[in-house]
């Protein structure tokens, strides 16, 4: 299993996390089961957004004596109330719900406190100025919970919390369909027909804003719907008009900047040993850039993926690693210090370029990468 640093955190989770669907109407003993696969393979990131009290005391006591191996992303504001989920901002029930999560998981602790489902900038300003924000910072000081995060399907919403500097994580839906659609309040636009019915064009400028914002700024995404809810795996569902396989999915997301760590919506555990399987993978069962190039209703024409296809340069250039500090400098209007610094330590510079177009011939995505090399090095100084 590969780990990453979860941005600014310092928290290093597994690349393939694990979401709660499987876990649910589970015994203890089947939950157990669950933990025994992900603590074989190195799945260290579990993610709770359910609030079902079963599910979470089953959790807890699967848990007992290897607390200490997960990485539980918590989420506030989902309660259970009458029977069933509630997103709530009512105050009293988050601070009951959330003290009724940690004594069902039998812990003290979390290490990710997010901030459950805010897809209106309406709800962004009640949460960054109302007494959700400040239950979150005052768990975070007394240290039961490590970090704040925010889950959201919106790139505004997500763009705005980031800048804020008020959230340490984001949890965001990333999959080279919904990269494709503007911003909405509205989660269900993200997989409507309706907006797949005309081809698209190359990744929504706000989504890309966002990953690179991200990076920049140390916040780590944790991902979810990396599958589409599966519909990315079926030809006849899939938005895109043909199917993508689990490791193309995980792959992509793995690409984006910002992104730590991929929580798979496995229902089985068959499921989820598949998710794992990419660890062990070859380069070619990973490999998106040719499918996504292929799409019959999307085009990524002239927008680097950052697949790698590009290499080997002949001079050594890193050119997908260049193209990334490139855009991030872009998208910030400036040149910042850890973008400077990374770029630094790459080992040959754009300016080492020779203009042999090799990498252009292999691109699938028609980049004008020798452009691109004279801008870095012209903005990089090497």
């Amino acid at each position: 299993m590969q780990y990453r640093t979860l941005g600014r955190t310092g928290i290093r989770v597994s690349e393939i996390g694990v979401g709660c669907e499987g876990f649910l109407e589970k015994s203890p003993r089947q939950v157990g089961e669950w933990l025994d696969v992900c603590q074989a393979a190195g799945v260290n990131c579990i993610d709770l957004y359910a609030p079902n009290p079963e599910f979470r005391s089953s959790l807890g006591q699967a848990l007992r004596g290897r607390r200490e191996k997960f990485v539980l992303q918590t989420h506030l504001c989902a309660v259970w109330k009458d029977g069933q989920y509630k997103r709530t901002r009512d105050i009293a029930e988050v601070r009951e719900g959330f003290q009724d999560q940690l004594r069902r998981l039998e812990t003290d602790h979390a290490e990710i406190g997010m901030i459950h489902y805010v897809d209106s900038l309406a709800d962004w300003e009640a949460v960054k100025n109302g007494p959700v924000m400040a239950y979150a910072r005052e768990l975070k000081e007394a240290g039961t919970i490590g970090c704040i995060g925010l889950s959201s399907h919106n790139p505004q919403v997500s763009l705005a919390a980031v800048n804020s500097g008020l959230i340490d994580v984001l949890m965001f839906s990333v999959n080279p369909c919904y990269d494709l659609q503007p911003a909405s309040e509205d989660v269900e636009e993200l997989w409507a027909p309706k907006n797949y019915a005309a081809p698209l064009l190359n990744m929504d400028p706000e989504r890309q804003a966002l990953y690179e914002t991200c990076q920049r700024l140390g916040v780590g995404i944790t991902v979810m719907k990396a599958f589409g809810g599966g519909d990315l795996l079926s030809p006849s569902l899939s938005p895109a008009g043909k199917a993508l396989t689990a490791f193309q999915c995980l792959q992509y997301a793995l690409d984006r900047p910002g992104v730590a760590c991929v929580m798979s919506g496995a229902r089985s555990l068959e499921d989820l040993k598949d998710s794992i399987a990419f660890e062990q993978a070859r380069p070619e069962d990973r490999d998106y850039a040719a499918a996504l190039a292929a799409l019959p209703k999307i085009s990524w024409k002239g927008h680097c993926m950052y697949c790698g296809h590009c290499a080997p340069c002949p001079q050594g250039i890193a050119v997908a690693d260049v193209t990334k500090f490139l855009n991030l400098s872009l998208a910030q209007g400036g040149l910042p210090e850890t973008v400077r610094e990374h770029y630094a330590a790459l080992p040959h510079g754009a300016g080492e370029c020779v203009r042999c177009g090799a990498c252009e011939k292999r691109c699938p995505f028609g980049v004008p990468i020798m452009e691109n090399m004279v801008k870095a090095a012209k903005l990089f100084g090497r």
